[in-house]
């Protein structure tokens, strides 16, 4: 079987394709195609509240490419979902409308809660009977999930992206409001607590910093994620892209995105993080296999790793 996956963010826009390979009692996703295009939605509907005509215009067309995948892949189901940035976008649903008549794609705009609930889907495999604090930072929310003995116990969306932090749209009451949140519930778990961070840009920042995997596990501590971003701070946009060898639509955001999980952490007392390559695409994919045949009991194996 072969699954096809669109997550249309803030910053960029990934797109996958996926082999299903099952064994006896095992299911394995296989990466065939990856692709991330640097389409910042964000950056015009946090400053504008609406997706400009030249966006628009090339967002059809790069729908329009991933169509002709699908088909030269001859994929046998596909989802195509976005966040923030079409959620918020006052003309996002008439995009969405635009496509469908003429390209035949249905995109279907998911909440926040919706959104942490995909990558919980993937995330769960990689937590124990432990207390974690989930921060999946995007470019225009982040999705926050207290987990204790692999049961998830409070949820919550925050207007604060990389961004929209970038373009000094997010607003402080946002921030306060995010901090009181987590206090409270930090204060009502069992210690300690040990963060997860999914995305992009923590996936890149654990990558700088070059540690070495515990027990199979990616794990960077608090003072390390401070350490690199000093590191990319003290280095200008271009030689972020030259000597570090970000990409040109991460070189930018990557600070603002550190700035969130570094005060998550903050907030919940959280000395490490654990940083699984998992992202809304995984739990795109796993749900669009859900859909297709049934699980079961059948152990569920990523062998495609989140691209960074």
């Amino acid at each position: 079987m072969k699954l096809a996956a669109v997550d249309i963010g803030s910053n960029a826009i990934r797109f996958q394709i996926t082999k299903v390979l099952e064994h006896e009692d095992t299911i394995s996703f296989k990466k065939l195609e990856y692709v991330r295009f640097p389409l910042r939605l964000g950056q015009d509907v946090f400053k504008n509240n609406e997706i400009s005509a030249e966006k628009e215009a090339k967002f059809i067309k790069l729908i329009q490419t991933f169509k002709n995948l699908f088909e030269l892949y001859e994929v046998d189901d596909y989802i195509v979902c976005a966040t923030s940035a079409m959620r918020e976008s006052k003309n996002g649903k008439d995009i969405v409308y635009k496509v469908k008549y003429l390209l035949g794609i249905d995109i279907e705009i998911i909440d926040g809660e919706k959104e942490a609930e995909l990558i919980n889907k993937v995330l769960f495999n990689e937590l124990n009977g432990k207390t974690y604090l989930h921060v999946d930072v995007g470019g225009g929310s982040t999705e926050l999930n207290f987990f204790e003995n692999k049961k998830k116990i409070a949820s919550r969306s925050f207007k604060i992206g990389s961004v929209r932090r970038l373009g000094g749209m997010d607003k402080p009451e946002e921030w306060h409001e995010m901090k009181k949140w987590i206090e409270k519930h930090s204060a009502l778990v069992k210690k300690p607590i040990t963060a997860v961070g999914t995305g992009g840009n923590i996936g890149k920042i654990y990558e700088l910093a070059n540690v070495k995997t515990r027990n199979k596990q990616q794990i960077i501590s608090y003072k390390k994620i401070q350490e690199i971003q000093h590191i990319i701070q003290k280095h200008n946009y271009e030689d972020r892209v030259n000597k570090l060898m970000l990409n040109p639509d991460r070189a930018d955001v990557i600070v603002p995105a550190s700035e969130i999980y570094i005060a998550a952490m903050k907030y919940a007392k959280c000395s490490k993080m654990l940083v699984p390559e998992v992202g809304l695409k995984d739990g795109l994919m796993l749900m669009l296999y859900e859909k297709n045949k049934s699980i079961g009991n059948k152990n569920v194996i990523t062998v495609n790793k989140y691209a960074k």
